[in-house]
């Protein structure tokens, strides 16, 4: 199985890359192929609403989300990775995600898999909730099948996180995907 993980992270060493790590590793071992793309790196504009792609053809805006929409359809899983603000997950990765939603009629006849992996500081649980529901939303809209959640509450330092059993919990999902 091909996964991609799509990281939101600005940190490249903070507490939902931790996460990702382990959860690529498990899913190596299980003998996946693993690819990351960072979308907080890359360079993604918001969607102009402009139709000029007809909602399946190339994007008129000169970025990385041609080469990002070919390996999200190659996949046959996405992981979304992102460190959960109080206003929930990370600008640029809720960006990717409204532009390739523009072309979900691809994605909804793969009836890809997905998982959600994300770490905070705070304990709130309306914040996790929150996201959470938005994440469940995400997955009837793309007709995504949900492999899972590890949620790291309270984990606001790489080394809280990696004292937690979040990263564990993480390696296993990976893992269990053979």
């Amino acid at each position: 199985m091909k996964i991609v993980i799509l990281e939101g992270s600005p940190n490249k060493r903070g507490s939902s890359n931790m996460l990702a790590e382990r959860f690529a590793k498990g899913a190596k071992e299980a003998g996946n192929e693993v690819g990351i793309i960072d979308a907080a790196h890359c360079h993604i504009n918001p969607c102009k609403g402009c139709i000029a792609c007809g909602y399946d053809g190339p994007c008129v805006q000169k970025d990385d989300m041609e080469w990002i929409k070919k390996e999200i359809l190659s996949a046959d899983m996405l992981v979304f990775v992102t460190p959960l603000y109080y206003y929930g997950m990370s600008a640029q990765l809720k960006i990717l995600i409204d532009r390739f939603c523009a072309f979900n009629g691809s994605i909804q006849r793969k009836h890809m898999k997905s998982a959600l992996l994300a770490a905070a500081w705070n304990n709130d649980g309306w914040t996790f909730d929150a996201l959470e529901e938005h994440y469940k939303t995400l997955v009837r809209y793309l007709n995504l099948q949900d492999m899972g959640i590890i949620s790291g509450r309270g984990c606001g330092t790489p080394f809280m996180t990696q004292q937690s059993e979040f990263p564990e919990k993480a390696y296993e999902l990976g893992r269990k995907l053979l």
